[in-house]
């Protein structure tokens, strides 16, 4: 298995990316492609890392301040580089550069699974039970039509069945209540489209209605749908709220000596929490509805999360889910054929 690494554009340069790399490696057996700047990655690479993977040299990258579209020009660019390798052969890409331009490029030059109107992004939330909840999309699309939302639920629900494992995932809608009544034009929109579609309305217990954002983190359903403008604000909330209990639990602990005490003889219930709300965990949000595994990572990644997306790309492609993706959009638009994997 083919996984090209873009190394550049991530916040904190290409060690991490490499290091990722290097763990990823050591439990699972792949070809990475390394696609960056050359000169600064062999000062990290070692010998035995030098021998187990391929080097690109693409010293341009898309810096964050930069629009995305900039990606369709420069050729020479790390991430335009590596799309043309997934496309001609390659199996996944994982990225954690500006993840505009990796969204754009993947749609350009990979293309939309056939039925599917938009390619959303999808990340795993922490939950209290023992599933995490798939949320999407999370910053794809910030401007949705209805049957925008009905593509994701489809896209959620094959991706927690076939790549996550879930046995019989439910599907909800997020609104500002649970009644039918309930939400903007939008999701009452597509809350009948959804309710009406064959895969849903078939089998009743899958679409389980509306759900509100406190139902996100209590496993109440495994796929949660929204809009990306609405989506990447939970995601980012979500992020923040975990960054600050973690910063109040560690002063608290260093202010009082009952607390460091009370912190020892937790000590596995305060891993298992950083585990849950740790974005590291996770890897990466996945870029569903379009041809191939894509990846996107967070800026701020550090060689956990890269080798968690590495992870999540192989499970992906093992699983044949763009396949199984494009077979249920084919039930969508029966004129059309099956995309590719």
């Amino acid at each position: 298995m083919k996984i090209v690494v873009d190394m550049m554009g991530a916040d904190l340069g290409v060690l991490p990316i490499l290091e990722g790399v290097s763990k990823a490696l050591a439990s699972k057996a792949f070809e990475p492609i390394l696609v960056g700047d050359a000169k600064k990655a062999k000062a990290f690479i070692s010998k035995d890392l030098a021998s187990k993977v391929e080097v690109i040299d693409c010293p341009d990258f898309i810096r964050m301040e930069e629009q995305a579209t900039e990606a369709l020009k420069r050729k020479e660019a790390s991430i335009f580089v590596g799309m043309d390798i997934l496309k001609n052969g390659a199996d996944a890409l994982v990225s954690a550069g500006h993840s505009g331009a990796t969204m754009g490029l993947a749609t350009l030059k990979l293309g939309r699974i056939k039925g599917v109107s938009r390619p959303a992004l999808c990340t795993l939330m922490p939950s209290v039970g023992k599933r995490a909840s798939l949320c999407l999309d999370v910053g794809a699309n910030t401007d949705c039509k209805a049957e925008y939302l009905l593509d994701f639920a489809i896209l959620g629900y094959e991706y927690a069945k076939s790549v996550l494992g879930y046995d019989s995932p439910t599907v909800g809608l997020l609104a500002n209540g649970e009644e039918d009544s309930k939400g903007d034009s939008l999701t009452k929109e597509a809350f009948k489209l959804i309710h009406d579609y064959p895969l849903f309305a078939e089998n009743t217990s899958i679409f389980k209605g509306n759900v509100e954002g406190n139902d996100i983190f209590v496993n109440s359903v495994d796929v949660v749908v929204c809009d990306g403008f609405v989506g990447n604000i939970v995601l980012k909330t979500t992020e923040g709220v975990a960054g600050a209990i973690g910063s109040i639990f560690k002063t608290t602990i260093k202010e009082h000596f009952s607390a460091k005490i009370g912190a020892f003889l937790l000590k596995e219930a305060f891993g298992t929490l950083k585990q849950k709300t740790d974005y590291a965990e996770y890897g990466g949000a996945p870029l569903l509805g379009v041809n191939k595994t894509v990846i996107i990572s967070h800026g701020k990644s550090n060689a956990r999360a890269i080798e968690c997306a590495i992870y999540q790309a192989i499970r992906a492609k093992e699983s044949g889910v763009v396949q199984k993706m494009a077979q249920a959009f084919s039930h969508k638009n029966p004129t059309e054929s099956t995309a590719s994997n």
